[in-house]
Order: structure tokens, then sequence, then C-alpha cells
């Protein structure tokens, strides 16, 4: 390409190995992993416990302790979407790759999916190196109930509707 514009423009593009021809069926298909839906509700708990206790903290007065937990919390998830958009998304995309319908309805959940992970992220950003003033602490709380729903609508409708798509090729 760039050397269609250099001609273009008048310049001689310099000499360059020919690429290798991309050939179709070389990359390797995902694999199916047995023990991937388990491996991911388990995190899906370990979230859920992790997030109940940041907001234990507090009604326990520990301010302080929040964006320790938090990060903390943002490590475990980014591990786990990581995993989920690795292993349990493109497996199942490969899957459907024939099934045009099917393939655009997954890439629109693991668009929604990604939003909603984007919504926690950011939550833990804003408040990760917070000190929590009086007006810091009403925004929190109100924050954590919001982002709560968000994390739970996003495990069940993951465990609900996408990981039953998760079936040996």
């Amino acid at each position: 390409m760039l050397g269609l514009l250099r001609r273009l423009m008048g310049r001689d593009a310099p000499a360059q190995a020919a690429p290798a021809p991309l050939t179709h069926g070389t990359a390797q298909a995902p694999r199916y992993d047995s023990a991937l839906v388990e491996s991911l509700k388990r995190d899906h708990g370990e979230l859920v416990k992790m997030y109940t206790e940041i907001g234990r903290l507090p009604e326990r007065g520990r301010w302080n302790d929040i964006p320790a937990q938090l990060v903390a919390f943002k490590s475990r998830l980014e591990a786990h979407l990581l995993a989920e958009n690795v292993r349990f998304y493109n497996y199942v995309e490969y899957t459907l790759r024939d099934d045009s319908e099917d393939l655009m309805l997954i890439r629109s959940f693991r668009r929604e999916m990604n939003t909603i992970a984007r919504g926690v992220i950011d939550f833990v950003k804003k408040y990760q190196h917070g000190v929590f003033d009086e007006r810091a602490r009403k925004s929190f709380l109100e924050d954590y109930q919001g982002v709560g729903a968000l994390l739970t609508q996003r495990i069940e409708r993951e465990e609900g509707s996408l990981y039953p798509l998760y079936q040996p090729g």
C-alpha cells in the first residue's frame, strides 16, 4: 500500500522482500476447555464476595481501606475479563463463524458486556486513590450501588444466556 502511494506521488519505493502470502486455515482454532465455564463462574463468586466486602468497609468506618480493596478487586476483575475475552468469547465466536445471525448476536453481547465492564473499571479508578471527605463518601455510596447493579446484571446475563453457548465444537 505504501509503495503504491509512493509511486503515485512520484517517489520510488524502497526495495523490500515480498511478505509471505496469507493462507487461510493456518491459524489454530480456539480449543474447548471443559473446565472454563465453571472457572469463570467461580471467578464471579469471588468477585461478588470482594465487591460485597468493599461495600461493608464504610459501614465499619474503614474508608481508608477502600482504595487498596478496589485495586485488588480491579486486578481480579481484569484477569477474569482477559480469560473471558481470550478463551470464552473467541471460542464461541469461532464456533458461530458460519452463522451470521448468531455471530452478530454474540458480538453484540460481547460489546454490551465490555461496556458494563468499563463502567465497573471507571468506578474503581474514580475511587482507588481517593480521600473520602463527606462529599466523596456520599458519592461513593451512590456509585457503589449503581455499579453493584451493573455487575449483577452482567453476571446474570453471562451465566444465564452466554455461558450455555460454550459447547464442544
